[in-house]
């Protein structure tokens, strides 16, 4: 029951008068909320778990860096989050899920720049916009690329590696984790410069297409550093080259590819997203949880072992790294339509 001390302290209209419907507004504003129309507001978030989709199968480079940055995330956000593995289509499935997700800061994407770079040129009729639907949150980590091949092919070294390549060309298989992806840029790349044809064999994901290489069944593929380390050091793969200007502390016997003489510099990177329409302040929220993880020594120490790098504390933000998507989806718009990959 309403007594007049409460009505006296209800709202006002704008001449003074007290408005006697005064509880009807809230109640529909309530409604609306949980119906989603209503925008969720920062205050108090996250209360609730939050759910972070990697576009492709665990295992690959995307997942790995995800995991690691997301588990500090959480002690710094106070609540879990969940990693859900959405593969398939070079990453663009997964992508397509996030960007109809509601905007309310409990959906997040763990992109690579394959998802946001490469499918727009090579996927016609991609079923979102890198830049209209998703919001940027964050650089998370890049990576140099490294040249693989199954443990018994017979080169010894990278220059008898492109030699067999620019030789057998289409008898040859390169693996790669979906039309679009990173490691389908990264051989791209790397083929091109040398002049070599070879028979592409896309897969779900990195993930299963490095065990598909392990277990003889392709003969080579470009991943990053972070998801093959380990397979290189057991010897389950061999390594000719990494696509850094000098060789990586952690893979010390894997020459550059410009000691070979290649010109083969590359580094693939990975970030944080939302879907289009997410709070400002949400935005600022998770950006500044993803800068405290990067700057968590135990953080920095795995991604590096793994041959990742931390962005610059000024490239991380949400500003820095839209502008950052914007000059890569420029700079390899013209490279990839060159070769003519997505047709």
């Amino acid at each position: 029951m309403v007594t007049e001390a409460d009505s006296k302290t209800s709202a006002r209209t704008a001449g003074g008068r007290v408005s006697g419907s005064w509880r009807w507004p809230a109640i529909i504003v309530a409604i609306l909320f949980i119906a989603g129309i209503v925008p969720v507001r920062a205050q108090g978030y996250p209360s609730r778990p939050i759910t972070v989709v990697v576009p492709f199968p665990a295992g690959g480079a995307s997942d790995v860096v995800a995991r690691i940055v997301t588990d500090r995330m959480s002690g710094i956000l106070g609540q879990p989050i969940i990693i859900e593995n959405i593969g398939g289509a070079g990453g663009t499935i997964g992508s397509a899920h996030v960007a109809v997700a509601r905007p309310d800061g409990y959906t997040l994407l763990a992109a690579a720049m394959g998802s946001h770079v490469a499918a727009p040129v090579l996927m016609p009729g991609l079923k979102y916009d890198p830049l209209a639907d998703f919001v940027p949150i964050g650089l998370t980590a890049d990576a140099p690329v490294v040249v693989l091949a199954r443990k018994d092919f017979p080169a010894r070294d990278l220059k008898e590696f492109v030699a067999v390549l620019r030789q057998q060309g289409g008898a040859l298989q390169q693996a790669h984790g979906g039309i679009g992806s990173s490691s389908h840029m990264a051989c791209l790349l790397f083929t091109t410069e040398i002049g070599a044809t070879p028979t592409l064999v896309p897969y779900r994901g990195s993930g299963p297409a490095l065990n598909d290489l392990m277990g003889g069944h392709v003969d080579f593929m470009c991943e990053q550093s972070v998801s093959v380390e380990a397979a290189v050091l057991a010897g389950s793969v061999k390594a000719y080259a990494v696509s850094a200007p000098e060789r990586l502390p952690t893979l010390p016997n894997v020459p550059t590819a410009r000691e070979a003489g290649i010109d083969y510099d590359m580094s693939i990177w990975a970030g944080l997203f939302a879907p289009k329409g997410v709070p400002a302040e949400v935005v600022t929220r998770l950006a500044d949880a993803l800068d405290k993880a990067l700057d968590d020594p135990a953080v920095r120490d795995k991604l590096t072992r793994l041959g990742g790098a931390i962005p610059a504390e000024a490239e991380r933000n949400p500003v820095a790294f839209d502008g950052f998507v914007r000059s890569e989806m420029a700079r390899w718009a013209p490279i990839l339509m060159s070769t003519g990959a997505g047709k």
